[in-house]
């Protein structure tokens, strides 16, 4: 079943950089090994597996692509497509889908081929940035914020946390708004909707006033936009009552809703902050103005990487830094928490909701649609791993549809709201769900047993041959040493009723 514990994870091929041309795809004669590792990396092994060859070619292979590897014989290629072969083709139940029509989809009534949208940043910020994200296959853009105002970035203005592996786990940002006149960004759209009439352009546009917003709007639907998105929310404005001071306060929120509702035809969706205890208010003060939906969430406010030299945060720019907005994966937890709670809100019944905030995989976006977004947006991801990645979102996507008879995105909309709870009052308290541990897997380095004694209830101790053994008297059923476990040996067992 494709929501079965991953036969292969990252960690398994921790050391692949997914290249750009990767040279093990030009040294491998038989089978693309970028692509089938790129699969893996984004959740979709089952998939990858599908689409090998009957032959294995790999049995008779002298791994000529580990050794073309940038770094050669880092990434074991040949035993990862091997386990392909021998792990995970063998328990696909589920052919691979022949057609995506489970993937279409709408956004406020407007046709969308599947819900992938490039989401207002830097990704979509040129008519060739995004006439090639259309080429690759993902449904629409919402282009980078356009206004009025003179923008002039900062330089640097990135920074990161990252992993132990040294990849990106949070992004921050100090970027702005389109540095794009409006008539050059007009032109842009017109360009994009004669090219690729079928794609959605999503117009993000913020006002310094009534006027403002309203003409934005107008301009924005003259010149072949979709829908347009109120930017509510940006965190970097340098002017005061611009962006997230605007989401902050509702009452501004269904003004300039209001005048950019009065001033277009098209689908109009707010696209509001996540600095505030509760997005509900802003929420239903856009609907009051006139919204057809919201977009959430946008980047929070951050401090990352203090420089203990110069005390300085990252990035420095001549020796100064700001608050910025912080992405990336780091945050979807926050973003799914906003999503159930627009999902769940009453108020807000019938609206288009567009989901975003750390999507990087198939499994990423479905998590979003559960909670009842119907179109999904992405950029730190694609900063990070480039357009590409569009084709394992769908591909995975696509067949956990087809798996769970599922027959298209709107039908999953919403599915898990009703198990989420807004505190944690409501749980079952009364039995206790011992972990179990899979004695193959275990190479017997004691993490369960460290994270259980300084962290937890001293539940655990190690065998003459290191492997761990559990105290049922001690054990309170709280998984940390799940998921403290590098060689994901510990799996949920039995449960007992607590006494």
């Amino acid at each position: 079943m494709i929501l079965k514990e991953p036969k292969i994870a990252r960690a398994d091929m921790i050391r692949c950089t997914l290249c750009a041309d990767a040279p093990c795809d030009r040294a491998c004669e038989k089978l693309n090994p970028a692509e089938l590792l790129r699969s893996v990396w984004f959740s979709n092994e089952q998939t990858a597996a599908q689409r090998l060859p009957e032959a294995n070619p790999c049995i008779v292979c002298s791994a000529p692509c580990e050794r073309a590897c940038v770094r050669a014989g880092e990434v074991p290629a040949r035993d990862l497509i091997n386990r392909l072969y021998y792990q995970v083709k063998p328990e696909c139940e589920t052919p691979l889908p022949e057609d995506e029509d489970r993937l279409k989809c709408d956004l406020c009534g407007i046709p969308l081929e599947n819900p992938f949208l490039l989401s207002s940043s830097v990704v979509a910020s040129t008519y060739d940035m995004c006439a090639r994200a259309f080429e690759a296959g993902w449904a629409g853009a919402c282009f980078k914020t356009i206004c009025t105002l003179e923008i002039h970035e900062a330089s640097p203005r990135f920074s990161a946390v990252t992993g132990s592996d040294g990849g990106m786990i949070g992004f921050k940002n100090i970027e702005q708004l389109s540095d794009h006149s409006v008539a050059e960004n007009m032109e842009i759209f017109r360009r994009l909707k004669q090219h690729y009439p079928s794609k959605f352009i999503l117009a993000s546009i913020m006002g310094q006033n009534e006027q403002e917003w309203g003409e934005l709007a107008r301009l924005c639907e003259a010149n072949g936009a979709d829908a347009v998105e109120l930017n509510f929310s940006c965190p970097n404005m340098a002017e005061g009552g611009l962006g997230s001071d605007i989401g902050q306060v509702p009452e501004l929120v269904e003004r300039f809703t209001a005048a950019a509702k009065r001033a277009c035809h098209i689908p109009v969706l707010a696209k509001l902050t996540p600095n505030v205890a509760s997005m509900s208010p802003a929420a239903e003060a856009a609907r009051r103005g006139g919204a057809d939906g919201i977009a959430a969430i946008n980047t929070i406010k951050s401090i990352t990487g203090i420089d203990l030299h110069t005390y300085v945060s990252a990035p420095a720019v001549h020796g100064q830094s700001a608050v910025g907005g912080y992405s990336g994966n780091a945050v979807k937890p926050i973003a799914l928490r906003f999503m159930a709670e627009l999902g769940q809100n009453p108020a807000l019944q019938g609206m288009h909701l567009s989901g975003m905030g750390g999507i990087e995989t198939w499994q990423d976006a479905l998590e979003f649609i559960l909670l009842g977004a119907g179109s999904l947006q992405v950029t730190t991801a694609i900063m990070q791993y480039g357009y590409r990645i569009i084709d394992d979102l769908k591909a995975g996507l696509n067949l956990y549809l087809a798996e769970k008879g599922i027959g298209s995105v709107r039908e999953a909309r919403g599915l898990a709201l009703d198990n989420v709870s807004p505190n944690t009052d409501t749980l079952e308290r009364d039995t206790i769900v011992f972990p179990t541990f899979i004695r193959e897997r275990c190479i017997g380095c004691g993490r369960c047993r460290i994270s259980c004694a300084d962290g937890g209830h001293q539940a655990i101790e190690l065998d003459e041959n290191r492997r761990p053994k559990l105290n049922g008297k001690r054990c309170v059923g709280c998984h940390l040493c799940i998921l403290v476990c590098p060689q994901r040996a510990i799996t949920p067992g039995t449960k007992r009723i607590r006494r």
